[in-house]
């Protein structure tokens, strides 16, 4: 049986992990930053439908499995890396294409829809193979073996909350910030660094090994 005491306190170490640097939130900034809030906080909501996804995964023995298999950590890890490189390669060249000030009254500056931005934040993090390392070695600590449905779906629910509070607070404030990144300087600045990140992310994603 799953007790408040440990929900609250997969909860806290859930929010923690959120919180770190990572590309999940390089994502949602730079969603915010270029697209506005909205787009932030549709990012935000599927990166936190990815955690749920993953917590579920390590309840069940399927993020065990992927974990344990080398050939599907592999794929995994190759695919999330090449994604990673991907968003990176888009944001560099974003900072050096020469442009005009951003219209903040176009509905998406970058011509994406909010469907786009949720998948862009939910295979940031469903191809991130760390995310099920974490996850294998703490869902664990919560519930044990034969735990009832209930529990483990307070859990998935719990992390999902926790994740999606943090990364709209996130996209709340850069999107209150926007008109300041609308600068050309700024923003090109945005790209670069965000760019620069998430290819470092990918790099050092291609290179983990199993633990």
């Amino acid at each position: 049986m799953t007790t408040m005491t440990q929900i609250a306190a997969f909860g806290g170490v859930v929010l923690l992990g959120a919180m770190s640097p990572g590309p999940d939130f390089a994502v949602v900034v730079r969603r915010s930053a270029v697209s506005g809030r909205g787009y932030g906080m549709a990012a935000a909501l599927g990166i936190s439908v990815g955690v749920f996804a993953w917590v579920v995964a390590a309840a069940t023995g399927v993020a065990a499995l992927l974990a344990a298999s080398a050939l599907a950590f592999t794929v995994v890890k190759v695919v999330g890396a090449a994604y990673l490189l991907y968003l990176g390669a888009k944001a560099l060249r974003a900072a050096l294409r020469r442009g005009g000030e951003l219209r903040l009254d176009l509905p998406d500056p970058a011509r994406r829809s909010a469907w786009a931005a949720f998948s862009e934040g939910l295979l940031t993090n469903a191809l991130n193979p760390k995310a099920a390392l974490f996850f294998v070695a703490l869902v664990p600590q919560f519930v044990s073996a034969g735990a009832s449905l209930s529990g483990t779906l307070a859990l998935s629910l719990v992390a999902l909350a926790g994740t999606v509070a943090w990364f709209l607070v996130v996209a709340t404030v850069v999107g209150t910030l926007r008109k300041l990144f609308a600068r050309p300087a700024v923003r090109r600045t945005l790209d670069g660094l965000t760019g620069l990140a998430l290819i470092t992310l990918g790099v050092k994603l291609a290179t983990t090994t199993r633990p």
